[in-house]
């Protein structure tokens, strides 16, 4: 038994008893019980014989003493981080971030408690907040000068400073593992992934065991449209540490990209174990359950998440998304409770604007509907820099470049397989509809909005001359047929991983690939093309009430609605004018008015007999992802077409900007062409 004959001497019992810890547990316990027998209750004894419970695998003996001695310890950092770090060994994951925010929040200084709340807020799905952590965890525990100033600046977000700083010291230190890692952040921050990848590849090179710059790569992969290799990353983290909520997340969020959906719920079922309290992964889960067509369970979800965050606007919006859902009065009154909140974050009450009117909309009340749509819209267009004119101009250049004589001089190139079926046009067009009747028949499979024709352009961008304005298509125009082959088989190989049948053929959904007709006929030439159009206003309106994830920037203000639609139907008269009957046309008032003529003609023109299962669309269960995904599952309603006229006394602004092109419907007006 140590002696406590003085306070310098119980210091160096406890001292003993910690050096203890790294060495022998059980004995570092036993001095802590002989300290706390001649001091009962004394703090710092209580701390290390909890922390070596832990090490000895007695999680829950460890929590014993923890959970009371935080709450008589409110103020020291230590304490919580223990307790975070054991509550996260034993699956209560949502406690566990509030003992680590609590501790970094008393003592910034604990790297290792940066490095635990960042894979929790990652397995939470909070992907922002983990990278945040995990920049104070390499800001905390660097002890170089320079690296510290260099993690300080990316901690505070001054890239250009934590950039050049990086670059000084790589230059001395090449092989610096930790500052490579945080030189990749800085490339992913900058939007250079393909600097980040090869920064990361590098770094795993160097330190194979560096498991953080491995789920740096994992994630960076993801974020790249590389699925495929973004898992087998994630296995080989999942290899060392199968329980790792971080690594389960990641990997349910990769499965949910490419149509694994059942997998990804278990997984996300799981993780609602360690993280009962966090309404994003309840979110998650939702989205999950409604893309493999389980949309009650979605929907309880979903309530699940709210009754933990009401304020949490973007769930909302997803229980408005679901189309066929309808809200109660209770819901649409806390709604709007929510939106009275003068501390309410904008981009929950961009979302709750959204979902109000979407409520609105289902009661009837479209004045009042369309005044919030309007607020969540000018919200929305207020975050992004769109350019209307900038669109137009880029419409202009792809009518100038790709003429009849380009495609002639280019014929014979480009990869001669004829699997993916393209269809394009404008969000809220009909497109999915056209998809389910397709991926009804026996040799189609629907896969979802492939992102990989923008990967190409984005590669292609890489190669040009930065100072160029349009260095995707001016790159485009030197390749030879090679490289157009390589192209179009690039496309095929990076594709392949959402393929889950044997169908020969598979359906391309992205509506905005028109943008890239003259790419997809340069290196795929064989391909279909199906253009979904729907009245100009209908689909416009369609598209103004839609919050949309990404990508559709054009959609938050009916003027530029108007404009990329004159614009779209253009570029589509361009492209029938200089390559006659390659793109098929589907009007969505005559689908629904003639649903198996234009069936047979769709069929037809995809080289394919006709079978029944294609009029029975509604009874086929694959996941759907997008906003109609409930929609599609029923049979085609009449009336949706007429449906954007209660509306009518709000969109002159569109009409205006739709001008010819409105009246002419769904004939194109003259001048528009070649």
């Amino acid at each position: 038994m140590p002696s406590t004959d003085g306070a310098g001497t119980l210091e160096q019992a406890l001292a003993h008893a910690e050096r203890l810890l790294e060495r022998d547990p059980s004995l570092a316990a036993e001095q802590a019980t002989e300290i706390l027998k001649v001091v009962p209750a004394h703090p710092a004894a209580l701390r290390i014989l909890a922390v070596s419970r832990a090490m000895q695998g007695e999680a829950d003996a460890a929590l014993d003493i923890l959970i009371p001695l935080a709450r008589t310890q409110p103020s020291w950092a230590q304490v919580h981080f223990d307790l975070g770090a054991v509550l996260g060994l034993r699956g209560r994951g949502h406690e566990a971030m509030a003992a680590l925010r609590k501790a970094v929040a008393l003592k910034p200084g604990l790297p290792q408690a940066w490095r635990l709340l960042g894979d929790h807020l990652l397995a939470a799905g909070e992907h922002d907040a983990a990278d945040d952590a995990y920049a104070q965890h390499v800001r905390h525990s660097t002890r170089d000068p320079r690296l510290l100033a260099a993690a300080t600046a990316l901690a505070e977000n001054h890239v250009p400073q934590a950039e050049a700083l990086l670059r000084e010291h790589l230059r001395e230190a090449p092989t610096d593992v930790a500052a490579i890692r945080m030189f990749a952040e800085v490339a992913l921050r900058l939007g250079r992934n393909e600097d980040a990848l090869n920064l990361l590849a590098r770094c795993l090179e160097l330190a194979p065991g560096f498991h953080a710059a491995r789920q740096n790569y994992a994630l960076a992969l993801h974020r790249s449209n590389q699925p495929e290799q973004a898992l087998v990353e994630i296995e080989r983290l999942l290899a060392v540490a199968p329980e790792h909520p971080g690594y389960r997340n990641l990997k349910a969020v990769v499965l949910c990209r490419i149509g694994d959906v059942e997998p990804a719920i278990a997984l996300y079922k799981d993780l609602l174990d360690t993280y009962p309290g966090n309404p994003k992964v309840w979110m998650s889960y939702g989205h999950a359950l409604k893309t493999a067509g389980q949309q009650e369970q979605a929907i309880a979800a979903y309530r699940r998440s709210l009754a933990i965050e009401p304020s949490f606007g973007e769930v909302w919006w997803s229980l408005a998304n679901l189309k066929t859902f309808r809200f109660s009065a209770d819901e649409l009154t806390t709604m709007r409770e929510q939106l009275a909140r003068g501390d309410l974050a904008e981009d929950d009450r961009l979302h709750l604007e959204f979902a109000v009117g979407k409520a609105l909309e289902d009661a009837g009340n479209y004045a009042s509907s369309f005044a919030h749509y309007a607020q969540g819209n000018a919200i929305r267009r207020g975050q992004l820099r769109y350019s209307a004119d900038e669109t137009s101009a880029r419409v202009r250049h792809i009518r100038e470049r790709y003429t009849r004589e380009f495609f002639a001089s280019r014929d014979g190139s480009g990869c001669q397989a004829g699997d993916p079926i393209f269809i394009v046009g404008l969000p809220r067009a009909g497109s999915t509809l056209i998809e389910q009747i397709l991926s009804s028949h026996s040799q189609v499979e629907g896969t979802m909005e492939l992102p990989e024709v923008t990967s190409i352009t984005r590669l292609l961008r890489e190669q040009g001359d930065a100072d160029s304005a349009m260095p995707y298509h001016d790159v485009l125009a030197t390749l030879d047929g090679d490289a157009l082959r390589e192209l179009g088989e690039r496309y095929l190989a990076h594709t392949r991983i959402h393929r889950k049948t044997s169908a020969p053929l598979f359906i391309d959904k992205m509506p905005n690939n028109f943008m890239h007709i003259g790419l997809i006929q340069l290196m795929l030439p064989n391909a279909k093309i199906i253009d979904a159009r729907r009245h100009p206003l209908a689909c416009c309106f369609s598209g103004f009430k839609q919050h949309f994830a990404r990508g559709q920037s054009f959609s938050y203000s009916l003027d530029d609605l108007g404009r990329y639609y004159r614009d779209y139907v253009a570029l589509m008269a361009h492209f029938d004018a200089v390559l006659p009957g390659r793109i098929h046309r589907v009007i969505y008032e005559r689908m629904v008015e003639d649903t198996e003529g234009e069936v047979r003609r769709l069929l037809d023109y995809c080289g394919l007999p006709f079978e029944s299962s294609c009029l029975r669309f509604f009874e086929n269960a694959r996941p759907v992802r997008t906003a109609s995904s409930e929609q599609v599952r029923r049979p085609i309603y009449r009336e949706g077409v007429d449906h954007w006229q209660h509306y009518a006394p709000w969109l002159a602004p569109l009409e205006n900007a739709l001008g010819t092109v409105l009246g002419s419907y769904p004939d194109v007006p003259i001048g528009e062409a070649g």
